[in-house]
């Protein structure tokens, strides 16, 4: 229809394909019977009004449909007493366009919505709302808009209760609004009360109304009401109805059920539900005579809105209210604040949690301000629905990082601390999609470098793995004292550095072996043995030096009286040179055994014995192939390598060289005899520490040469005895630990020499340069006048002074 206007009295049944209206009316008038209250339009696929078309009822109107129902624009109306919009896809109300019900300044008759402004229950339709969708004046609702899929609003949709069931999706855009402000009682539970000069109190709601004052006298607003977890009351207005007028409170919105919840709202424009204010200019318009100075009513209150809803996405510009109205100028109060409650459904946790509101905007629910001495109504609630574990507040957001939840619940304070004893030193707690739920808080370690759960390095994880520093400590130290003892026992054991192995003997009837550069004649003669050797030994001449890598192993250029005989002078300072070259450590050698001394003293201690075995390995491999015992005057040892022999105490720290004859000398005098090398100096291997104790070593030559006076198993157990208490001398403090040693030397050695004549004396000798000595024994003849006390003593030793190598 175009142009048109068509008048129906009475009620409408009308059911077409189609209803398109351009530039028409329709006007309904029910004629305030209730047998005629109802009419409905259906249409099947369209209804469309466009260029200030209106479809009008004073009575009941329900629309229905299967398609779109589109109000294009500005003076586009459907409005009624009650309206109820169905059974459409999808409804559009375009800018400047409006759905109304009821209807704006209509006469009070049998057809006007009854609103249940004294009744404290809350109607069971708004909370589980009947599925049929048919016009029903019982129920409380004036406008719903019922199983629509997809609604757009542009325009303005207003009522008292307004109610939106089974739709799907809601979105209100920048120019669209729907509203129940000023539309609720203008009584109710929470109505204000009245000054004697018609000044009035706020009405209250969510919050109690602001209270009136006018010259000292005062009256208290109207008082808090509902259940702010599931708002559904309308709000109270001033109760003021004499000539200066009267406020209402807010009406209801309702979207969704708890059975059908919308599956989402998108707001940009605005959806309210504020108390009405007061406006003088207003009320005079209507009631000229009152006067300026008389009191007017407070401002209503706030009224109700209920959402039932999946996600929320509240725009920058949108405003959700529900605000007490303004009182008059005279001592008014204002309206209490109303109720909002987000009734969410199906929050996601955990793993799939997805934010379920998006809010920029502005969500009110203030007291209206009081005029002149009149007070300020008070705030009304923004509630949301119990958040599950993990999430808090009126829109289920994560607790912050750092704190959990684990009941259920929405207040802020129900997000606890996480103990601080469980978050480690260089942690930072961490944010979970879901929020934490219970402790322990999940965290992360501040840097790469630190691993979980701990945060430690690599080496506290080691160490925190064997109990904690102090445990780990003492383990190691046990470990370090335990792999000591092993290479204790293995060097004692193992590394018999005397017993080194020689060049094999050559047998009978062998093959010449051509690899060494002897004469053929004289490579078939048979090494010496041990007796051989002892019987053709001239000297031993010992090394100066501990053999550390500061005081490496070291001979003087000057050949002893005993050897002078047997070799030549020039040849035995080059000899030396070498030797002594030799000896000496690379500087690598000690930076080693520095770092190794620092970080573990067991691996410096292998590593420094592990040097002198090769140092002592290379000496002898010198002496015995690369020499060619060209200072020796024997042509036949210089011929069989066999004058000159390197050897070394097992702790490593006393070598010596020992000088053989050749068998072509011509001397009858040499060797020497026992009685003729006295007084022999036999020094002490070892440093007089717990790895390298003193000791006497006593090789075969020296048993052999021994033998000589004293029978080799006197020799033995005097040896043995003697190292035994060598054992508990310690060099830091000889002068208490060699006392021992002395006692037994008089008390058991020496009486038990005596009867072979011979005499042993505890002696130091072979100063250097640095101050380094060598500690042993002496063993002279015994003189039948002999008195050992004469001797010097130093330390508690006899000293004897030896300015060069001792001699045998």
């Amino acid at each position: 229809m175009s142009d048109s206007v068509i008048k129906v009295y009475g009620a409408l049944r009308m059911s077409v394909k189609m209803f398109l209206m351009w530039n028409s009316k329709m006007l309904i008038d029910g004629g305030g019977e209730e047998a005629v209250e109802t009419s409905l339009l259906e249409a099947s696929n369209l209804v469309v009004l466009r260029e200030s078309s209106v479809i009008h009822s004073n009575a009941n109107l329900g629309v229905h449909g299967q398609g779109l129902l589109n109000l294009s624009g500005p003076g586009d109306w459907i409005q009624a007493q009650r309206l109820v919009l169905s059974l459409f896809y999808s409804i559009h109300v375009g800018p400047g366009s409006v759905l109304r019900g009821p209807l704006e300044n209509a006469t009070t008759d049998s057809l006007t919505p009854k609103l249940y402004c004294e009744n404290k229950d809350c109607p069971s339709e708004l909370l589980h709302p009947p599925e049929d969708c048919n016009v029903n004046s019982s129920l409380s609702f004036t406008l719903q808009i019922c199983r629509v899929e997809d609604i757009i609003i542009e325009g303005l949709v207003k009522g008292s209760v307004v109610h939106f069931h089974r739709a799907r999706t809601i979105a209100i855009q920048s120019s669209g609004a729907i509203s129940a402000s000023g539309m609720g009682c203008t009584g109710g539970i929470g109505s204000g009360n009245i000054l004697s000069n018609g000044s009035g109190s706020g009405g209250g709601h969510g919050g109690k109304g602001g209270i009136a004052c006018y010259n000292g006298s005062c009256v208290e607003g109207g008082i808090s009401y509902g259940n702010e977890e599931l708002p559904c009351e309308l709000g109270s207005g001033s109760g003021n109805d004499i000539s200066a007028g009267s406020t209402a409170g807010g009406g209801i919105i309702v979207m969704g059920s708890s059975e059908h919840p919308l599956s989402s709202l998108s707001v940009e424009g605005s959806m309210t539900t504020d108390g009405e204010s007061f406006e003088r200019t207003t009320l005079k318009e209507k009631f000229p005579l009152v006067d300026s100075l008389s009191g007017g009513p407070g401002g209503g209150s706030g009224g109700s809105i209920l959402l039932f809803l999946r996600t929320l996405a509240l725009g920058e510009s949108a405003i959700l209210s529900s605000v007490g109205g303004y009182s008059s100028s005279i001592g008014g109060g204002g309206g209490g604040g109303g109720r909002i409650h987000f009734h969410w459904s199906d929050i996601p946790t955990g793993d799939v949690y997805q934010p379920i509101a998006s809010v920029e905007g502005s969500i009110l629910s203030g007291g209206g301000e009081g005029r002149d001495q009149g007070g300020a109504g008070e705030d009304g609630t923004v509630t949301g629905k119990d958040c599950p574990k993990g999430l808090y507040g009126t829109f289920c957001e994560e607790c912050p990082a750092g704190t959990y939840k684990n009941v259920i619940g929405s207040d802020r304070a129900l997000c606890h601390h996480c103990p601080a004893d469980e978050l480690p030193l260089r942690a930072i707690y961490i944010s979970v999609r879901g929020g934490v739920a219970e402790a322990p808080c999940p965290f992360k370690c501040i840097s790469d470098r630190y691993h979980m759960p701990h945060c430690y390095t690599a080496l506290e994880e080691l160490i925190y793995t064997f109990g904690g520093p102090w445990l780990f400590g003492l383990l190691l130290i046990g470990l370090l004292i335990l792999l000591a003892l092993v290479l204790s026992v293995a060097r004692m054991k193992f590394v018999g550095v005397d017993e080194l192995p020689g060049p094999a003997p050559t047998q009978h009837g062998s093959q010449i072996d051509h690899s060494f550069p002897f004469l053929e004649s004289l490579n078939e003669v048979l090494e010496t043995n041990r007796a051989e050797e002892s019987q053709s030994h001239v000297h031993r001449m010992y090394f100066m030096g501990p053999n550390t890598f500061g005081k490496p192993w070291h001979l003087p250029h000057t050949p002893p009286e005993q050897v002078k005989e047997i070799v030549y002078e020039g040849p035995f300072n080059t000899f030396v040179d070498e030797i002594n070259s030799i000896a000496t450590y690379q500087w690598w050698e000690g930076a080693m055994y520095s770092i190794l001394s620092v970080l573990a003293y067991p691996l410096a201690w292998s590593w420094q014995h592990w040097r002198r075995r090769l140092k002592l390995q290379r000496l002898r491999e010198f002496v015995r192939s690369e020499y060619d015992h060209a200072c020796l005057r024997s042509c036949r040892s210089r011929a069989l390598y066999e004058g000159i022999k390197v050897a070394a105490t097992s702790d490593l720290m006393l070598a010596y060289v020992d000088f053989f004859l050749g068998g072509d000398e011509k001397r009858t005098d040499l060797p020497p005899r026992l009685h003729q090398r006295f007084p022999v100096s036999l020094p002490f291997g070892g440093d007089g520490s717990y790895m390298a104790p003193f000791s006497l070593h006593s090789d075969n030559i020296v048993t052999s040469l021994m033998s000589q006076s004293v029978p080799p198993t006197t020799w033995y157990r005097m040896v043995a005895g003697l190292n035994a208490q060598l054992r508990l001398v310690c060099r830091g403090r000889l002068r208490v630990t060699l006392h021992p040693v002395l006692r037994w030397l008089e008390s058991y050695a020496n009486p038990a020499l005596k009867i072979y004549g011979v005499r042993v004396d505890l002696a130091w000798f072979q100063a250097t340069a640095c101050g380094y000595c060598h500690y042993g024994l002496v063993v002279d003849a015994l003189e039948e006048d002999s008195d050992p006390a004469s001797a010097v003593s130093i330390d508690g030793a006899i000293r004897t002074e030896e300015s060069r190598i001792s001699l045998v």
